[in-house]
């Protein structure tokens, strides 16, 4: 039998109808349903499998203390000397604590923290330096403030040491499957952890991506990673799932990806998106350079506010965090005094 995909077709906007399903701070009362070599085509609310519909409607928990009943900025914080958009600028840790406070004072609520460059064309470094770029700045940051941290890695043994330096998320673009000893590091040390799905290492992964339905594709790619991370011992609750805009996808894939984003709520996860200052945004913008981006990131990050997105993983917090405010005001989502 053909499986089917349903992508609620969500709204923020009052009065809603009286048959209105809630997900998140939206609700919806149609679909679009997808299926592999047909045309897409809508459907009510109610005739939604239950157990879809109960992926798509469950409580999400929250994730590393942040309770998601509101989008949540993840600030990006590179210790890397050859990142795309921020390279060289973080080394010097105290430099990268000074960012890191800026970032928390202009909005984030977690700081993803990342020792490697997964950029198109980055070469693979070894666990020792990696360790060695991360878990310092982590136990300085730590010292000062209690915001969340992430590491963002696809290696066990450096997500270990971040751990053990104070980090309460991880962060694997390679959704364990560089590493597999990454899910027993999660599952022993009780942390939640995000999956990203990515089409080659980072080094090959933007030589001609090709897809069936990238859609579809990374959807049963996540939902696969999952079932593996629930089987190694990690609760659905603890999984965060992101459909890694960029990674091995083209300008058609990454469009794509962002339209249907709506979708990957029915794996029943909290959501990430990573989308600011990549390359798309400079190829439908003209801007060749990453740090010219940040409009354009912002609008790709309301869009996800939009489609439900839990995580919005930026450089620009600022821009960022004035934006969502304003738009959930508009749209009547909630607002508090302290976001």
């Amino acid at each position: 039998m053909t499986q089917l995909y349903y992508q609620p077709v969500l709204q923020t906007l009052r009065p809603r109808p009286q048959n209105a399903v809630t997900l998140g701070w939206s609700w919806f009362d149609r679909a679009v349903v997808h299926q592999r070599g047909k045309s897409a085509y809508m459907v009510a609310a109610d005739q939604i499998p239950a157990d879809v519909m109960g992926n798509l409607t469950r409580a999400r928990a929250p994730v590393a203390t942040l309770s998601l009943d509101r989008p949540r900025i993840m600030g990006i914080l590179n210790v890397t000397p050859d990142s795309f958009s921020d390279g060289g600028l973080f080394t010097d840790p105290k430099t990268a604590v000074a960012h890191a406070l800026a970032m928390v004072d202009a909005g984030a609520d977690i700081l993803d923290i990342g020792g490697e460059s997964t950029r198109p064309g980055a070469e693979t470094i070894d666990v020792a330096t990696e360790i060695a770029r991360t878990a310092p700045v982590i136990e300085a940051i730590r010292a000062v403030t209690d915001v969340p941290i992430s590491i963002d890695t696809r290696k066990a043994g450096v997500a270990r040491a971040a751990l053990d330096a104070g980090a309460s998320l991880i962060n694997d673009v390679a959704a364990m499957t560089y590493d597999p000893a990454m899910a027993s590091v999660a599952a022993l040390g009780k942390s939640p952890i995000c999956l990203m799905h990515a089409q080659g290492d980072p080094a090959t992964m933007q030589t001609d991506p090709a897809y069936e339905n990238v859609l579809l594709d990374v959807y049963d790619f996540l939902a696969a990673r999952i079932a593996q991370a629930q089987a190694s011992g990690i609760a659905r609750d603890m999984i965060v799932v992101d459909p890694g805009i960029g990674f091995g996808k083209m300008l058609g894939h990454n469009l794509t990806l962002l339209r249907g984003l709506s979708l990957f709520h029915g794996l029943g996860c909290a959501l990430l998106l990573g989308a600011s200052r990549k390359r798309f945004i400079g190829t439908l913008a003209n801007a060749p350079l990453a740090h010219d981006r940040m409009a354009g990131s912002v609008a790709v990050a309301l869009h996800g506010v939009a489609a439900g997105v839990h995580f919005l993983r930026v450089h620009d917090t600022i821009e960022t965090h004035q934006a969502i405010r304003l738009q959930m005001a508009v749209t009547g989502g909630s607002v508090s005094d302290d976001d």
